[in-house]
């Protein structure tokens, strides 16, 4: 039995969930994966995953040696990436993460410009609203936005960013201009499937404290980009991110309402594994983009709030584990 490829096996049914999702992962039979975890749970004499009609589940054996597996296999990664010269040249693939409308907008243009620069590297741009697991879903770097969880990840801020209600001036001319949380039931408005309930939206005072309005939906949608367009068409308000919506906002075609009832803004910041040596690519791509993506958000003007950034490397850590 080859112990390590049996390490990576289980890893990955722990990762997927099930047998067959790690056998899609790592374009194996169903069958290949099976016996492989098997072999190992023989070689062990321990069972690692409990086995019901409906899910798997890790035994308290299965957790300490997953753990154990994921170190052992990011030290291998680590050798391996050692021995073919990733620590001492500028070059390989580069996985990087980023929310899709900010990817779209600032992340793709300064990926292009690194690119140019460094001829031997190649960028896998991943564009998702979903939070990766660098680690687990092997991600060198990712644009995450808002606060940022206690972990072993380190993290480098490159401005912030703010929810804003807005709409078009015809729609305000013809519908007028909310003033209060509660005149918004009264409003026409847009909503996300899935991002915030489609009859409340969520506010919070300088405080900290929680109040939910009351809205109207008249369209659910699935992005931010159709968001915008309904509300530049005059279909109702809506509620996005701040760089979402500054294009619209700065050339007039939307209008930012409620603007003292908006929460505190967020921190956008470019993330990465803070344990062992970063690869060159990855420390070269964290020295080009952090100054020019903190030079596009605090273009961006009043709606992001960028002014004043702290120290730009602050680090993250907790003993074991990460969140996404």
């Amino acid at each position: 039995m080859d112990r390590l490829d049996a390490m990576f096996v289980f890893a990955a049914i722990a990762d997927g969930g099930s047998l067959s999702a790690a056998g899609r992962r790592l374009n194996v039979p169903l069958a290949t994966v099976s016996r492989k975890l098997a072999d190992l749970e023989a070689h062990l004499r321990t069972r690692l995953i409990t086995r019901s009609t409906r899910k798997l589940e890790l035994t308290d054996a299965g957790r300490d040696y997953l753990d154990a597996c994921r170190q052992i296999l990011e030290q291998v990664d680590e050798a391996e990436r050692a021995a073919s010269g990733a620590y001492a040249k500028v070059k390989g693939q580069l996985v990087v993460a980023a929310p899709i409308v900010f990817g779209r907008l600032h992340v793709v243009p300064v990926a292009a410009a690194f690119l140019d620069a460094h001829p031997e590297v190649d960028i896998r741009l991943r564009l998702g609203d979903r939070n990766v697991n660098l680690i687990e879903e092997h991600v060198d770097v990712a644009l995450r936005i808002g606060a940022l969880p206690d972990s072993s990840l380190v993290a480098t801020q490159v401005g912030t960013v703010r929810r804003v209600v807005c709409a078009s001036p015809a729609y305000l001319e013809r519908f007028g201009m909310p003033q209060s949380l509660g005149e918004l039931a009264a409003h026409r408005c847009i909503t996300f499937d899935g991002l915030e309930a489609a009859s409340a939206w969520a506010f919070s005072d300088t405080d900290g404290h929680k109040h939910h309005a009351r809205v109207q939906s008249r369209m659910t949608v699935s992005t931010a980009d159709a968001a915008i367009e309904a509300a530049v068409l005059g279909l109702g308000l809506t509620r996005v991110l701040s760089y979402q919506v500054a294009d619209a906002l700065q050339d007039g075609r939307l209008v930012r309402v409620l603007i003292d009832r908006e929460p505190p803004a967020v921190p956008a910041s470019l993330i990465y594994p803070g344990q062992g040596r970063l690869p060159m690519k990855t420390r070269a791509f964290i020295d080009f983009a952090a100054g020019r993506l903190r030079e596009r958000v605090s273009a961006l003007g009043g709606t992001d709030g960028g002014a004043g950034l702290p120290p730009p490397t602050p680090v993250l850590r907790r003993r074991r584990g990460l969140q996404p």
